[in-house]
């Protein structure tokens, strides 16, 4: 899991820093992690992809990108303005928060939309259980 991991971590810098032009992805989830017969890692489905020259480091949108559950929060406000690679930063950590768990990272069953996501769950069970720890 560690290999797979910093592979996809690999994969993210390159797409941002290691290309002529700047590639955010705005997807990244388990589903667009392909992996060959040796494991090796590949960001896959690039069809919500912006690219933007490197030196930007603020991209203008007009509507949300993503998946629910790997959606940074930035992109759910209705008036965006600028968002940066960070946003796929923080769908890696929810791909991170649901490879360490074995959880998914949303609740489709949630009686509020505050409980919808997986970090939600996690600070209640962290409240309710101090001595919790995740499994690795």
């Amino acid at each position: 899991m560690y290999d797979i991991s910093l592979g996809v971590a690999r994969g993210i810098e390159y797409l941002h820093q290691g290309c002529d032009m700047q590639i955010l992805n705005f997807d990244i989830k388990p589903d667009n992690i392909l992996l060959d017969e040796n494991f090796v890692q590949k960001i896959s489905n690039f069809g919500l992809a912006k690219l933007y020259p490197t030196d930007n480091s603020i991209v203008s949108l007009t509507a949300a990108r993503g998946t629910m559950g790997y959606m940074a929060p930035e992109l759910f406000y209705k008036n965006i303005s600028g968002v940066s690679y960070k946003a796929d930063v923080y769908s890696f950590g929810m791909l991170l928060m649901e490879m360490g768990s074995r959880r998914k990272n949303l609740n489709a069953r949630a009686e509020h939309s505050s409980q919808i996501y997986f970090p939600h769950g996690c600070t209640i069970r962290i409240r309710r259980e101090r001595s919790w720890r995740w499994r690795i």
